[in-house]
């Protein structure tokens, strides 16, 4: 029987991938696992805790990883680190080729070892992890890209013991395919309402960084024109 743990922000993208976990493996055998590690943007964790309950999940875990990034100035999805950028990722590609001003040094390496360690503990022997191809264009995020995740997963399998294997399942999809796996897994307008992707830390959608602008063009492309 198999077991997965997936890396779940409460985000579009990772939310999607949860909602096709518990249709394939079943509740009982998803594991979910959200981590706080300074972002701004605490409202996609208030998302993550209603998705647990809107399709019980029980066995999940929060952790706390920010002491990690405490103090880093460089990056400005981290409280302290800046103003969000109110452009796409494209502009801000063509103004400075490589990582943009968001990319948090590894940090979906950190989140990738830490879910290694807790699927050995929990008797999982997958994970998921939902990056996908909008995110390793123009290597804007280096720890999205199909080689990182084929590098991560071997690293996994080896770290392991040959327990575990590692998957990101979106990472040949764009956006609006994610969108569009999420439907297909059943996800409802108000599933698709309960997912957080802006970088600000509003009350509300800021509807001009880079992850908004993406979110609203994804769902559009499904026929989704209601949701922030």
């Amino acid at each position: 029987m198999n077991k997965v743990l997936v890396l779940a922000s409460g985000g579009l993208d990772s939310t999607c991938l949860l909602h096709k976990a518990v249709k394939e493996f079943g509740a009982h055998n998803v594991c979910a696992l959200n981590m706080y590690y300074g972002q701004k943007h605490h409202k996609e964790m208030e998302c993550f805790q209603w998705q647990m309950d809107r399709l019980g999940i029980e066995n999940y875990k929060v952790l706390d990883l920010s002491s990690i990034f405490a103090g880093y100035k460089g990056c400005t999805l981290l409280e302290g680190g800046g103003d969000i950028p109110h452009e796409s990722y494209a502009e801000q590609l063509a103004k400075k080729p490589g990582t943009v001003s968001t990319y948090v040094p590894f940090r979906n390496g950190l989140f990738l070892s830490v879910a290694a360690s807790i699927a050995i503990q929990e008797g999982c022997n997958i994970i998921w992890y939902g990056a996908h191809a909008d995110d390793a264009a123009g290597n804007a995020y280096p720890d999205c890209t199909e080689v990182f995740i084929a590098s991560m997963a071997a690293a996994v399998w080896e770290g392991s013991g040959h327990e575990v294997q590692m998957f990101g399942p979106w990472a040949r999809l764009n956006k609006a395919g994610v969108v569009a796996e999420g439907i297909a897994a059943g996800m409802t307008h108000e599933d698709f309402e309960h997912t957080w992707s802006c970088y600000e830390g509003g009350d509300e959608p800021c509807g001009k960084c880079g992850t908004c602008i993406d979110r609203k063009a994804a769902l559009e492309a499904n026929g989704i024109y209601d949701i922030l």
